[in-house]
């Protein structure tokens, strides 16, 4: 792929941008579970009442959606990369040979931790079901799971979908 100069700084540029973001997703991840786990034990073995026992599945829930933003922008600059710089180039780089091969051998890893926090979101409401004292905050809680069972569910959907989307959108915009 051969780039100006203008362009192989953004590509350059863009390609640490995914790297730096995929390495920070990481640490996002295992520090959000670790605090978690910490606030989880601490409702459980300090009797919380009331909002507290909600405490854990916000701090769940926001680990969740910070993952999914970083995921979003991640793929979406590699699509960026895909469409202008080795689509137009007329060359398959990384970006254009890892989405083949994704699509060729589903399966692997799952950058949402799907399974990770469907797990911890299970213990959390269980945690939370034996630490409620009142009818009206075990409902609280069962909604708020649910909606956050809904929301992981959603956001997989939207990931799966996101890089053939992107595509198309990077693609009309190139077109143009």
């Amino acid at each position: 792929m051969s780039l100006n100069p203008l362009g192989a700084s953004e590509y350059e540029t863009l390609r640490a941008t995914i790297r730096e973001r995929g390495t920070m997703r990481i640490y996002v991840v295992l520090g959000g579970i670790a605090a978690w786990g910490t606030l989880a034990v601490a409702v459980l073995f300090t009797y919380a009442q009331g909002g507290a026992i909600l405490v854990p599945l916000l701090v769940l829930v926001t680990t969740f959606e910070l993952n999914f933003f970083v995921h979003t922008g991640v793929e979406r600059i590699g699509r960026y990369l895909q469409v202008f710089h080795e689509e137009a180039s007329g060359s398959m780089g990384w970006e254009t040979t890892a989405m083949n091969y994704g699509a060729k051998f589903p399966g692997g890893l799952d950058p949402l931790f799907v399974a990770v926090f469907s797990i911890c979101a299970a213990v959390n409401l269980f945690n939370s079901l034996a630490a409620a004292r009142q009818p009206g905050w075990i409902a609280l809680s069962m909604i708020l799971h649910s909606l956050f069972a809904y929301r992981i569910v959603s956001a997989r959907k939207a990931a799966a979908s996101q890089r053939a989307l992107d595509l198309d959108r990077f693609r009309s915009l190139l077109s143009k």
